[in-house]
């Protein structure tokens, strides 16, 4: 949002944390997803759609979500199937939608690591109440939030990063890039909105500002060549996981 300040100046200030909140809708049935997508959007979150599970894992691996709706029943590659396959690389919160009152099918994807399940037809504004309180419950507390990727480590309580176990002399904005890859290891975070992830709306936006920042940290990170910090060209930047 653009506002002016005391100078006249125009200053870019960031929107409340849940406009930052993109949810990927993983759901055969088209005319439910406008009907989320609209109210979503009302409620201030902004969503995608993927009409099968290959194309939701695909769109998984290529963006960055907050959380993820996810039918049970779709031709092909099924909801658990696909579950199965996303705790295998995350915590990224998830809620099963159902049309099946199958009581297993409901245990068995809370096995494998649903946040929550919904039953069709369901209210938008219960499954609203839901992802909010999916979100809450996933939510890390800051200040004992540690965060290791290869041989770099962020304390986000004491805002101080260690590169192997030397610290690291980053900007304020280097750091929130730093944390919105780290906290995404492993997912594309496209370049447009990586510095909104960073909850940066007060820097000016542009591809110019972002590649800036990411230079400078690669090299306070010793990154050269680029292996904690990925470019996926024409895409953003997808920080390795573990110790790739």
């Amino acid at each position: 949002m653009e506002t002016p300040d005391g100078a006249g100046r125009t200053v870019i200030r960031s929107a409340p944390s849940l406009m930052t909140v993109h949810v990927l809708v993983i759901d055969d049935d088209a005319r439910l997803f406008e009907v989320l997508n609209s109210y979503l959007v009302q409620n201030g979150m902004r969503s995608s759609h993927a009409s099968t599970g290959l194309a939701g894992l695909s769109a998984l691996e290529s963006g960055s979500f907050d959380a993820v709706l996810l039918d049970v029943m779709m031709p092909g590659l099924d909801g658990l199937a696909v579950l199965k396959k996303i705790r295998e690389k995350s915590r990224l919160p998830v809620i099963m939608l159902t049309a099946k009152g199958d009581e297993t099918d409901r245990v068995v994807g809370l096995e494998l690591g649903a946040d929550d399940y919904l039953g069709k037809p369901f209210s938008p504004r219960e499954l609203l109440a839901r992802l909010r309180a999916v979100l809450r419950r996933t939510e890390l507390d800051p200040s004992k939030e540690h965060l290791h990727v290869g041989g770099v480590s962020l304390d986000v309580g004491a805002r101080q990063v260690t590169v192997a176990g030397k610290i690291a002399d980053l900007t304020g904005v280097e750091f929130d890039l730093l944390l919105a890859l780290m906290r995404r290891a492993g997912r594309v975070v496209p370049r447009s909105s990586l510095l909104e992830h960073a909850g940066r709306g007060d820097v000016t936006v542009s591809d110019r500002t972002v590649d800036v920042h990411i230079s400078h940290l690669r090299k306070k990170l010793l990154d050269e060549p680029p292996r904690l910090i990925k470019t996926v060209r024409g895409v953003g930047y997808v920080m390795a996981k573990g110790s790739e």
